[in-house]
């Protein structure tokens, strides 16, 4: 238990009247906690005003306006004596104090086993629990001799130059792209923007009080990551527009030879005793093969890749695909096209999210800045939103006798809600209803969040929902599934990506010569994701299985692995090993574990069709452990599960 906690945040020299204001804009359950750290009286605890149960984005914890207005009452008066204190703090609570707190500020039981998790993640000691520490410093001329390749300065590819910073490990960063963030860098197309809350989606020890939006467009974000690598000193590390075109490992000397392809078409090679991929799974675009379609006049483009020379502005332009970009792009366009056609192939379940386009309002930045714990608790009130408790909701229940439409009672309940929600919104259109309605279970494909622009777009007069795939294109337009035809001055391809072709189109050959591409196919044996048999000192970010579809944050998965990662390498140098290669029984294991836990998951519905899947119909990109699953087998590195070379 620590004695002394760092307290993050501004001094309050502001009167009562600017606090006051502020207030308004508080989440109050996060509120509430605040004003216990900063009175020390947790008895608050047992009073009568008491939040209800967080879920769905509900910050405010269902507490009537009466009541908000009553904690905001007590909330000035204690802010007051803080800060006529000289902002000091009391006594921080103990581990039984801080578990009561957190099933306080959400309303509802919150297990024991995830104590140390949430600590951890909302840092509410202070300290940095997943920064990288030696248990006993190597010789200097073994780090001298050490050195580590990076692939992609993404989230996770920035992350792992913190920790290699921390740990005093050389490295290299190896970046296609000229600038920082990787699919916030790529993917910069009108109404780009996150669909986890910011105040989640972002480092747990670098927060960001200064989001201009809950759920901030691709510019907010792609900036948060420069400044994350220029802070911590890792940009230096970045070598821009450098693409790596095959890895091989070098079985007596224990090294990875790389092989690097520049932008101006020069190539260069490296030698590196580990490799860590940070690529990602949605990276590399996906347009369907289908005819003609190298034939249009018009420009054409992914949506990861836009054309910002093509003005849209009283065109006729296609959106081929209705899934998360698709979804961003439409009404981020349909003021200025004159007609915009919509291809889908497959509708989307959507769930209610009123602050989805929602600013950040100046007094909700003053309590993220100002107030002691406010911002730590109002990240943990969306963790746990967002995270294990939606868990549950995957799994086929093999007795729920309606298996067409929903997977258990539970799931049941979330589609008449949703059905509601959407039907709704398309008000006596019966005709869009029927285009728009999914005929599979809810959470069965990425779950979509809506604050009313996308159906209320769809009802324009210049916008027209198809729900038929492209089947051909020509010179001038596009033809449906129906046979209809359409001609149009524009396509963009809002159809996804190259999901389950794993670092591809890299060229990774492991020990005996084997190619990593021929090993996994597109069903890959890994543990954990990230280490695979006969590819030693390989690690991934974001590998294979490492999607999130039922709630929380890649981020948080990205800080997990690498700390395995760091764990792995710490032993290494300070075990004087040359090389840690998984154990074939190992990764089978978590394989079989994998495979038969996704088999029982709404991903895996009969008839359904999303990118979790591989050509066998198979969940391969997706994870179906639980957050605390993952996070627990990732805390430290398991050597035993390793064949090593000195």
């Amino acid at each position: 238990m620590n004695s002394v906690v760092t307290v993050d945040v501004d001094p309050i020299c502001e009167d009562d009247a600017h606090i006051r204001s502020a207030l308004e804009e508080a989440s109050v359950p996060a509120l509430m906690l605040s004003m216990m750290h900063m009175s020390g009286d947790y008895g608050l605890m047992d009073g009568d005003i008491k939040p209800g149960m967080a879920m769905m984005g509900e910050i405010q914890g269902y507490l009537t306006p009466e009541q908000q207005a009553e904690v905001r009452d007590q909330a000035l008066a204690i802010i007051r004596q803080y800060r006529d204190g000289g902002c000091e703090l009391p006594s921080p609570p103990d581990r039984a104090t801080l578990h009561r707190m957190m099933q306080f500020v959400v309303g509802d039981e919150v297990p024991e086993e995830y104590l140390d998790l949430i600590i951890e993640e909302s840092n509410l000691y202070g300290d940095d629990r997943r920064a990288f520490q030696w248990q006993q410093t190597p010789p200097e001329s073994r780090l001298d001799d050490f050195k580590v390749l990076v692939i992609g300065a993404g989230q996770s590819g920035v992350l792992a130059g913190i920790r290699l910073n921390e740990a005093g490990i050389a490295y290299e960063i190896a970046e296609k792209n000229d600038g920082i963030g990787g699919t916030w860098w790529e993917n910069d197309y009108p109404g780009a923007r996150v669909d986890v809350a910011n105040h989640f989606y972002s480092y747990s020890f670098e927060p960001n009080h200064d989001w201009p939006e809950h759920y901030s467009r691709q510019p907010q974000l792609a900036a948060y990551f420069k400044r994350c690598s220029d802070k911590y000193k890792v940009t230096p590390h970045i070598r821009f527009r450098t693409e790596v075109e095959s890895a091989s490992f070098d079985e007596e000397a224990e090294l990875w030879n790389v092989r690097f392809r520049h932008a101006d078409g020069t190539t260069s090679s490296g030698q590196y005793n580990a490799v860590i991929s940070a690529v990602g799974q949605l990276n590399r675009p996906k347009i369907p093969e289908i005819e003609g379609r190298e034939q249009f006049s018009g420009p054409q483009f992914h949506s990861s890749h836009w054309d910002h020379s093509v003005d849209l502005n009283g065109k006729r332009v296609a959106v081929v695909g209705t899934g998360a970009s698709a979804f961003q792009i439409v009404p981020s366009i349909a003021d200025s096209a004159a007609e915009v056609l919509v291809y889908q192939r497959s509708p989307n379940w959507m769930f209610p999210n009123e602050r989805y386009h929602a600013e950040v309002g100046e007094g909700k930045i003053w309590c993220l800045k100002h107030l002691p714990f406010y911002a730590r608790w109002y990240r943990f009130l969306h963790f746990w939103m967002m995270a294990d408790k939606t868990h549950p909701m995957l799994f086929v229940d093999p007795e729920w006798p309606h298996q067409d439409r929903s997977i258990s009672e539970m799931n049941d309940m979330t589609r008449m809600m949703f059905a509601d929600y959407m039907e709704q919104q398309c008000g006596d259109d019966d005709a869009l209803k029927q285009k728009i309605m999914p005929d599979y279970p809810p959470l069965g494909k990425r779950m979509l969040q809506d604050n009313g622009s996308w159906i209320q777009t769809l009802r324009r007069d210049n916008v027209d929902l198809i729900a038929q795939a492209v089947t051909a294109v020509d010179e001038q337009g596009i033809t449906d599934g129906e046979g209809d035809y359409r001609e149009v001055d524009v396509i963009i391809w809002a159809t996804g990506f190259q999901a389950t072709r794993f670092l591809w189109p890299m060229e990774i050959t492991g020990r005996g010569g084997q190619q990593l591409s021929a090993v996994w196919g597109d069903d890959p044996q890994t543990h954990l994701g990230i280490t695979t048999p006969g590819f030693p000192n390989l690690f991934c970010v974001y590998g294979p299985g490492n999607n999130l579809g039922h709630g929380g944050s890649l981020i948080f998965y990205s800080e997990c692995q690498l700390r395995y990662i760091m764990d792995a390498l710490r032993y290494m140098l300070e075990q004087d090993k040359r090389s840690l290669d998984c154990k074939p029984e190992v990764a089978e294991d978590y394989h079989r574990r994998f495979s038969e836990a996704a088999a029982q998951t709404v991903w895996a519905h009969k008839g359904m069709k999303n990118w979790y899947k591989n050509s066998a119909g198979k969940v391969v990109t997706t994870s179906p452990w639980r957050l605390i699953d993952f996070w627990d087998w990732t805390r430290a590195f398991d050597p035993e599960s390793y064949r090593t070379q000195s």
